[in-house]
């Protein structure tokens, strides 16, 4: 079996074996908690250059299905597991995810220490990695290469995965509102949540201007995830959107523009959260909800009460049990408020569904 290497750029080298395409590949080396649902982390958009490690011992044995993507593509630069699936078991898979990986093109290996991994990238942060199957360079020149590579911070990402033309997901069960969607890498499932509950959905992409977005005549304007660092991004179309009062949700990287766009700053979390088992907790009614999350950046707001900003106070509505950081905001005189984390839940637990009801609820007292 060839020897593979997952090379850190502060030069900490992992040995291993090839696991999907062969080649290498470099990114922002991050770890997922989650127990399940690798293929929605694989298609999720938000991984859009980073190698992502898998903290689970066994992957694969589902395999992989058509209906579980959450967008056209693969979209994670490269994937780490420990120990790899022999066989394939479930009824609903249609080839195993080693073959998956090789037809997406995507890099991968299969370390013993994928532990010792993580427990590195709690230490010493998220950093820049590459993966090698058939290394011929000394480890040294590896090392080089990977600092070489771009980094996440300043990385303008969301226009790269988002839709290039306008699209409608139509409402299930008759149209009782309609959304403006800002595609900054949105998960499949999340218009079809928001579908479920009457919404026809106008997906619009990432450079859509403030024109654009009323051009829908939307009764509501959603924010998505997406990849890359926030305070690249450009927030005056949400900011004219806040201003003429339409009802806003946001969630995961739409987050943490609503903070940008409220006057608040970002800032890169050591190593970030991912996977499907966050504590976040309602400061309003100290409800804690387990909840799915990808996001490497996190906003900077007072948690002790409330704070002006250009649209009136605002306040933290919601924070990580884990790190105490921003996992919710909302403004208490208009009809705007998001959230840090995934309630689509795919894959995820679905503590958080009630928010698309929340929103649908924003829209219906708007329309009043």
């Amino acid at each position: 079996m060839n020897t593979a290497l997952l090379v850190l750029e502060d030069g900490r080298v992992f040995h291993g074996t090839p696991y999907g395409a062969e080649g290498e590949t470099f990114g922002e080396m991050v770890f997922n908690t989650g127990m399940t649902g690798y293929q929605e982390t694989l298609t999720d958009p938000s991984y859009h250059r980073q190698i992502v490690a898998m903290t689970a011992p066994h992957i694969g044995n589902t395999g992989v299905n058509d209906e579980d993507p959450e967008s056209r593509r693969v979209w994670v630069a490269g994937y780490v597991v420990r120990e790899p699936s022999r066989i394939v078991s479930n009824w609903r898979a249609t080839r195993s995810l080693d073959d998956y990986l090789k037809e997406q093109g995507v890099v991968g290996i299969a370390i013993p220490g994928t532990r010792a991994l993580t427990r590195h990238l709690r230490e010493r942060g998220a950093m820049r990695a590459g993966i090698f199957t058939a290394p011929s360079e000394p480890v040294e020149e590896l090392v080089e290469r990977v600092r070489r590579s771009p980094g996440m911070e300043g990385a303008d990402l969301a226009a790269e995965v988002a839709t290039t033309e306008p699209y409608v997901v139509p409402a299930i069960g008759g149209r009782r509102y309609a959304v403006a969607a800002v595609d900054l890498g949105i998960k499949g499932m999340t218009p079809q949540r928001m579908a479920e509950r009457g919404c026809e959905v106008h997906v619009l992409p990432a450079t859509a201007t403030f024109d654009d977005i009323m051009a829908v005549g939307p009764d509501g304007v959603f924010f998505s995830n997406g990849p890359g660092d926030p305070a690249t991004a450009d927030v005056s179309a949400l900011r004219e959107v806040l201003g003429a009062g339409v009802p806003f949700f946001g969630i995961c990287f739409g987050n943490q523009l609503f903070g940008r766009a409220l006057g608040l700053s970002t800032y890169k979390l050591r190593y970030g959260h991912r996977g499907v088992n966050q504590p976040v907790q309602d400061v309003r009614t100290g409800k804690v909800e387990i909840s799915a999350h990808n996001h490497g950046f996190a906003v900077e707001a007072p948690l002790d009460g409330p704070f002006e900003t250009p649209f009136g106070p605002a306040e933290v509505s919601h924070v990580n049990l884990n790190d105490r950081c921003v996992e919710g905001l909302r403004l208490l005189e208009r009809p705007a408020f998001s959230v840090q984390y995934h309630p689509e839940a795919a894959a995820g637990p679905h503590d958080a569904a009630y928010l698309f009801d929340e929103f649908c609820e924003v829209m219906s007292r708007a329309q009043a």
